[in-house]
């Protein structure tokens, strides 16, 4: 009976390192002559999930991967229309994002510019608070994700960049009112986790830029694109028909919670002349 059990835990796992290939830490489903074929493959196109001329990062799945009731029964299902199918819209080359392989130590709690600094410039995304041009909430807050940078890993510049498409609700809520808030959270990498801090324990640092949304003009764009895709390398590959251009914040309040009994807003010299490095 022991020796069953045995065979059938083996069978268990050759199915799932059948079934699934590690990509940077994240499981994807994949038929085994879909890895083969990707092992081999050197192509740079964009995935087929971006590019997409409909709506902003719609969905390639077959309709057998949102299978109910009414639809087939796994058994009926073929291999080719199986979840596995789907996984081939996730099938390029990942890159290699420039920069140090860790994110040091925080500096003191106590150096508040020097934090806030830190955060602006380690942080690779943040929550965007516009108000909103939606029907259903107009006028409303409405907060979003968006990829951010300050500059490049070696080049901090305290100013947040964004790259952008007019398709985004927050575009639109920022060329009806153009003033924002962009909130970082310590919380992003590991060194909360590793102190057992809860992402609201005040001493789990959050910063919340607030000023003007503005397109980066010819002047700088150069250095947007060197900030964003320094940081972000797969942006280089997003769809052009989504017209992407490049944004920056120009800040009028730097506020920062690190620690307790208290919040602190950074004059802006103060922010500007402090170093995250």
């Amino acid at each position: 009976m022991q020796l069953l059990h045995l065979v059938i835990a083996v069978k268990t796992l050759l199915c799932v390192g059948e079934c699934y290939t590690i990509r940077s830490s994240v499981s994807w489903a994949a038929t085994s002559d879909v890895v083969d074929e990707e092992l081999d493959t050197h192509s740079d196109e964009a995935p087929a999930v971006l590019v997409d001329n409909i709506g902003i990062w719609k969905q390639a799945y077959p309709s057998s991967v949102y299978r109910d009731g009414s639809e087939k029964k796994p058994d009926q299902i073929s291999k080719s229309e199986d979840v596995s199918s789907a996984s081939r819209v996730f099938s390029y080359r990942m890159e290699e994002v420039k920069g140090p392989s860790s994110i040091p130590t925080p500096p003191p709690h106590e150096e508040t510019a020097r934090v806030a600094r830190y955060m602006a410039h380690y942080s690779d995304w943040g929550h965007l608070a516009t108000i909103s041009t939606q029907e259903q909430i107009k006028g409303l807050p409405f907060g979003n994700i968006f990829s951010v940078s300050d500059g490049p890993p070696d080049n901090s510049t305290g100013v947040p960049y964004f790259y952008v498409t007019p398709m985004d609700n927050t575009v639109t809520d920022l060329r009806s009112f153009p003033f924002s808030s962009l909130t970082f959270s310590e919380a992003e990498g590991d060194f909360c986790r590793k102190q057992v801090y809860d992402p609201e324990d005040p001493r789990c640092a959050r910063l919340t830029l607030t000023g003007k949304m503005v397109e980066v003009g010819p002047d700088e764009l150069d250095f947007a694109k060197e900030a964003m895709f320094s940081r972000h390398p797969v942006m280089k590959k997003w769809p052009p028909g989504h017209n992407w251009f490049f944004m920056k914040l120009v800040l009028q309040q730097v506020w920062l919670q690190d620690w307790v009994g208290g919040v602190s807003v950074i004059p802006l010299e103060e922010y500007f002349k402090a170093t995250p490095f």
